[in-house]
Parts: structure tokens; C-alpha cells; sequence
């Protein structure tokens, strides 16, 4: 378990992890976007 001294690390650290996930998210929905309008072309 985390000491009380890390949380603002680990805050951090999780902050930056969400804020991947979700621009990966955004950004794999585009290219899947593009891709099926150019085989749909």
C-alpha cells in the first residue's frame, strides 16, 4: 500500500495515465473511421 507521502505521485501518475486512454480512445476511433470510409470508397 502507498504511503501517505506518494499520493500526490500516484494522483499524478493516474491523471496521465486517463488522459491517454482517453486521447488513444479519440484517436483509434478517427483512424477506424477513415480506414472504413476508404474501403467503403
Amino acid at each position: 500500500m502507498a504511503d501517505g507521502n506518494d499520493m500526490n505521485m500516484h494522483n499524478g501518475t493516474y491523471s496521465g495515465f486517463v488522459g491517454l486512454v482517453k486521447w488513444g480512445s479519440i484517436v483509434t476511433v478517427m483512424v477506424t473511421a477513415f480506414v472504413i470510409y476508404m474501403i467503403s470508397k
